[in-house]
């Protein structure tokens, strides 16, 4: 007897919470082991390479995986990559959790990129799957964008709580539950979609992981690595020329410039939170609970905004909010030494949460904005791969500056960039 696949809930938002429950795993993952890092040094004896690369081999891993992982969808089936995905993170954190030694540990947060990699693009393919008309599709972006701005700030919190209460291991023990339970309801309420068939362009998919990882890590100081990454590219960009059925094929132009303007809004992102917590714990002396704690605002914020603009249009909308977003950093970029909460830090964290929350929607729904349905896993691992990959890039060269507040203010000038080549090409 042949089995059926689950029905698909079309009229509801359940689909919806259970596929941002997952995006939330993944911004989680990213942020939940700062904390914890002291902690898993003292337990497992880490190096400061091992230390480092902790954190280093989910993001990398992450990153340069996307753009196969969504194209993965495509050929494959969206749900069935993802429920993939989501199976290599659950065990990957349960590997974690148990990690007897550095080695393992380091081993389990690959897997969990690779998990990441392929759940994140297909995801976000299967939103814009189950939600196609433009209110739906909005308000689940909305959804999206939300769940994305609080998972940062919800790892930070989660990790010092977990840490402090039950150890390290708890900051992964607490992914397994939540990804188990992700996977039996998307298997449950999300039907099998219809692969696109053809097969993984494999010499552009490993050309372009081999070359992002070089590059990203390469420009963390390791500059022949990053010479070797841009060469790999752009053996990347030659061999999709060649290819009969490219990883990224020439169609996919039609969001080059959202994604080139999400690549620019990565570095601006991932510079704040990387800035933002070293000038409140180095220069005002907060300890990390109370910097998680004073960034719930921020978080608060980003959620509303997302809400808020998925379910409002016009065209004045993204440059609205990335003048709220520049002015925000502008004002944050002053970090007075003896400053408050109330009077230094309040004010232009909600107003960049509100612009962050506005740009990564639109941004993100721009993105896929007149591509095929065939191409939706392949859009998802785009724009997720643009945003990462452009954080590390700018995180590189904003780490070369003098100062928290010089970072900031360079953040501020490159928010403008973004507001401008936006209007432009509007």
């Amino acid at each position: 007897m042949t089995r059926t696949a689950p029905q698909r809930t079309t009229t509801g938002w359940i689909p919806l919470a259970v596929l941002a429950t997952a995006q939330f795993l993944v911004v989680l993952s990213t942020s939940i082991v700062n904390v914890a890092l002291p902690q898993i040094r003292t337990g497992l004896d880490l190096s400061d390479t091992g230390q480092a690369w902790t954190v280093n081999a989910y993001v990398l891993v992450f990153g340069a995986l996307l753009l196969p992982g969504g194209r993965a969808g495509d050929v494959y089936g969206l749900r069935r990559v993802f429920l993939l995905g989501i199976g290599l993170f659950a065990l990957s954190s349960l590997g974690a959790a148990l990690a007897p030694t550095a080695i393992v540990l380091i081993a389990c947060r690959a897997v969990q990129g690779i998990g990441a990699a392929l759940l994140a693009p297909t995801a976000l393919a299967l939103v814009l799957t189950l939600y196609p008309d433009r209110e739906r599709r909005g308000t689940a972006l909305g959804v999206w964008g939300a769940v994305s701005g609080a998972g940062g700030a919800a790892g930070v919190l989660l990790s010092g709580l977990l840490t402090s209460l039950y150890g390290w291991r708890a900051v992964f023990v607490v992914m397994v539950p939540l990804a188990l339970a992700v996977l039996v309801a998307t298997w449950r309420l999300v039907a099998a979609d219809r692969p696109r068939g053809g097969s993984l362009d494999a010499p552009g998919a490993v050309t372009v992981t081999a070359g992002l990882v070089a590059l990203t890590y390469g420009l963390s100081g390791r500059w022949p690595l990053a010479v070797i990454g841009l060469a790999l590219l752009g053996l990347f960009v030659v061999l999709q020329r060649r290819s009969a059925d490219p990883l990224l094929p020439a169609r996919m132009s039609v969001v080059a410039v959202p994604n080139i303007l999400m690549a620019l809004l990565g570095a601006v992102w991932l510079g704040l939170f990387y800035f933002l917590p070293l000038y409140q714990q180095r220069t005002l002396g907060y300890a990390p609970l109370e910097a998680g704690l004073t960034q719930l605002p921020l978080a608060l914020m980003i959620t509303l905004s997302s809400w808020v603009t998925g379910k409002v249009s016009g065209r004045r909308v993204l440059p609205v909010g990335l003048l709220a977003l520049a002015a925000g950093l502008a004002w944050l970029s002053r970090t007075p030494a003896d400053g408050t909460f109330l009077v230094d830090l309040l004010g232009p964290t909600l107003l960049i949460g509100i612009g962050l929350g506005v740009a990564f929607v639109r941004l993100t729904a721009t993105s896929s904005t007149g591509v095929p349905a065939a191409d939706n896993g392949l859009a998802g691992g785009l724009v997720n791969a643009t945003r990462q990959i452009g954080g590390a890039i700018g995180l590189s060269f904003l780490t070369l500056l003098p100062s928290s507040g010089t970072a900031f203010l360079a953040c501020a000038a490159l928010t403008l960039l973004i507001s401008a080549l936006a209007t432009r090409k509007a």
